[in-house]
C-alpha cells in the first residue's frame, strides 16, 4: 500500500506540473483527483500502521517525515479547495512524493518506550507536525512569491504571472500560514517543556530525558525557528517587513525546520532519538 501511496503522489506531481504548464483544466482536476487518493491511501497506510504498533506514527523519525507529509497534503488540498487555485500544486506535489520515499524505505517499526505514554508527549508532537506543515506551506508561497516578484520587477510578465496569484494574495496567505504554524509551534513547546518536568520525575534515570535541555540539537533548532517567525510577525506588524521580505524570512524559517525534521534527526544523536 505504501508502493501505491507513493505512485499516486509522483501522479500528482506530474499532473500538477502538466496543469501549470498548459493550464488545461481536465488536468488540473486529475491531478486534485490523485493527490486526494494519495491521501486517502496514505490515510489507511497510516492506520494500518497505528493499529501494527499500538501508537500513533509519532515516535520515530520515519513515522515523523511521515505524518508530516500527510498533514502537509491534507493543509495544501484544504487550501486549493477554499481558493481554487492549482498553481502551487506544481512545488507542493513533488516535495511530498519526494519525502514520502523516506518512511516508505524505512526499517521495520519501533516499540514505543514507556517514556512517551503521556498525552502531554502526543500533543507535543501532533502539534509540531501542524506546525511543520503549515511552514512548508508558507514557504511554498513564499517561493512563489518571490518568483512573481522578480518576474514583475524586470517588468517582463511571463510564466509566473500568468499562472499564480496576485502579489497581494500570496503575501496575505503566507501571513495565515506563518501565524497558525507558530501558534502550533508554540503550543509543541509549551507541551513539551511541560512533558520533560514530568519525565524527569517519573523516568529520573533515563539518559534521554537528562539530555533533554537547550543545548540538544533538535530543541535548539526548534527553538531558533520559533525566534525566526515570532520575528517575522514583529517585523511584519512593527517594521512594515511584509511582501517580498516576509517570503524570505518565511524561507528562512523553512530551511531550518528541513534542518531539524530531516539533517538533525537522521544525522545527529539527540534526546529525542526514540529509533
Amino acid at each position: 500500500m505504501a508502493i501505491l501511496t507513493f505512485i499516486l503522489y509522483a501522479a500528482a506531481a506530474t499532473l500538477y506540473g502538466l496543469h501549470f504548464a498548459q493550464r488545461r483544466q481536465n488536468v488540473g482536476l486529475a491531478a486534485t483527483a490523485a493527490l486526494a487518493a494519495a491521501v486517502l491511501a496514505h490515510t489507511f497506510v497510516l492506520g494500518v500502521y497505528s493499529v501494527h504498533v499500538g501508537h500513533l506514527p509519532i515516535v520515530s523519525r520515519d513515522e515523523a517525515v511521515s505524518a508530516f507529509v500527510w498533514l502537509l497534503a491534507l493543509t495544501y488540498l484544504y487550501l486549493e479547495m477554499t481558493t481554487n487555485e492549482r498553481a502551487m500544486g506544481a512545488f507542493i506535489a513533488p516535495l511530498l512524493a519526494l519525502l514520502f520515499l523516506i518512511p516508505m524505505t524505512s526499517h521495520a517499526p519501533v516499540e514505543r518506550p514507556a517514556l512517551l505514554d503521556s498525552p502531554l508527549f502526543a500533543v507535543h508532537a501532533v502539534t509540531a507536525m501542524c506546525a511543520y506543515a503549515a511552514f512548508a506551506l508558507a514557504a511554498v508561497v513564499s517561493i512563489t512569491y518571490i518568483l512573481l516578484f522578480r518576474e514583475l520587477k524586470r517588468k517582463q510578465p511571463g510564466v509566473f504571472f500568468a499562472r499564480l496569484p496576485p502579489l497581494r494574495a500570496l503575501d496575505v496567505m503566507n501571513l495565515r500560514a506563518i501565524t497558525v504554524g507558530l501558534i502550533f509551534l508554540t503550543i509543541a513547546v509549551i507541551a513539551g517543556v511541560v512533558w520533560i518536568g514530568q519525565a524527569r520525575v517519573y523516568a529520573p534515570n533515563d539518559p534521554r530525558v537528562q539530555a533533554m535541555s537547550l543545548t540538544d540539537p533538535k530543541i535548539s533548532v526548534a527553538l531558533v525557528s520559533l525566534i525566526i517567525y515570532a520575528f517575522q510577525i514583529y517585523a511584519r506588524r512593527i517594521l512594515g517587513w511584509g511582501g517580498w521580505r516576509a517570503a524570505w524570512l518565511s524561507t528562512i524559517g523553512f530551511a531550518s525546520v528541513l534542518v531539524n525534521l530531516l539533517i538533525v534527526a537522521y544525522l545527529v544523536t539527540t534526546s529525542h532519538s526514540f529509533d
